[in-house]
């Protein structure tokens, strides 16, 4: 199947204060998404994200490069039929009701009457709005507009869903409900595509990701290449002090408790049968592997130290 979404070579930048210089925003980014995926566009403050996700929807103009949405360019009507998008802070009429927000942008998208009262009534379901039907705009949270506008970009139900940093200003509960959300759009056959800076919800919810810095892709891939599965190190946390025979770096802490960082399966086996012999208290045993935070520290200083270079 065709790519949802392929940039090739985009590049933007902007005037400096009073046309003084100009600033690089995006460099030449490459990127394909495939149907059906959860794609994360990743990077620190200033790195790209949302230029790139302005340029994908046709809202600014690329300096050169080009965009394609379902083999479209982004202003194409066709390809704008198919898509859905939620701002990173949307802004929205505050004397409204979430019933007349939503029955705006069904119209907007040529929704019949009927049919629109029953997405509007699904879609606040969807977001944990449901209840809130009369409340204005204006009594709303953040963290309720958010959900707000997620409500107006799935409830034409789209092939295609992007998000500009979805879980801003959503706590704990907004948060886990968004990531159900999004997976619910993966399970029907949709495609998302978010721009985020909170590692561990894009850790959770992506198939693939991309780490861009200062609008250049720094790494891409799948998770499972990127972020392998294996243990490469495994933490056995006690109570006792430690015997002899244990194959790694211990750490013996005031309250009685120590902690060793054990290279391998075998070496935690010897572990375990000297503990025993001491008779100490096994607390717990925690393989850790390497986490997409990891990965993005990695690249943004190994991109860093080439710019120091060059």
């Amino acid at each position: 199947m065709s790519d949802v979404i392929a940039l090739s070579g985009l590049a933007k930048s902007f005037h400096g204060h009073l046309g003084i210089g100009r600033t690089v925003a995006v460099a030449g980014l490459d990127l394909a998404v495939r149907p059906g995926e959860i794609f994360g566009l990743l990077g620190p403050n200033g790195a790209g994200k949302t230029t790139t996700l302005k340029m994908m929807l046709g809202l600014l103009r690329p300096d050169a490069g080009t965009v394609r949405l379902f083999g479209l360019p982004p202003t194409d009507l066709a390809a704008r039929k198919r898509l859905g998008f939620l701002p990173e802070n949307p802004y929205f009429y505050d004397y409204l009701t979430p019933v007349e927000f939503l029955d705006l942008y069904g119209r907007l998208h040529g929704i019949e009457a009927p049919e629109r009262k029953h997405r509007i009534a699904a879609a606040l379901a969807k977001v944990g709005l449901a209840g809130r039907e009369s409340t204005q705009l204006r009594k709303f949270s953040k963290g309720m507009v958010q959900r707000l506008g997620l409500a107006q970009a799935i409830q034409h139900d789209p092939e295609l869903v992007i998000l500009d940093e979805p879980m801003s200003g959503l706590d704990p509960v907004g948060r886990r409900e968004v990531r159900d959300l999004i997976l619910s759009l993966r399970a029907a056959g949709r495609t998302v595509f978010f721009s985020s800076h909170i590692l561990q919800d894009a850790e959770m919810l992506c198939d693939r990701v991309a780490i861009v810095f200062k609008g250049r892709l720094v790494a891409s891939g799948h998770l499972d290449d990127l972020v392998p599965r294996e243990a490469r190190w495994i933490e056995l946390s006690f109570r006792g002090a430690a015997p002899s025979g244990i194959d790694g770096e211990v750490r013996q802490n005031p309250d009685g408790t120590a902690l060793a960082k054990l290279p391998d399966v075998a070496a935690l086996t010897r572990a375990l049968n000297a503990l025993a012999g001491a008779k100490a208290e096994i607390l717990s045993v925690w393989p850790r592997r390497e986490t997409l935070e990891d990965l993005f520290l990695r690249e943004i200083e190994r991109a860093r130290e080439r710019e120091r270079v060059s």
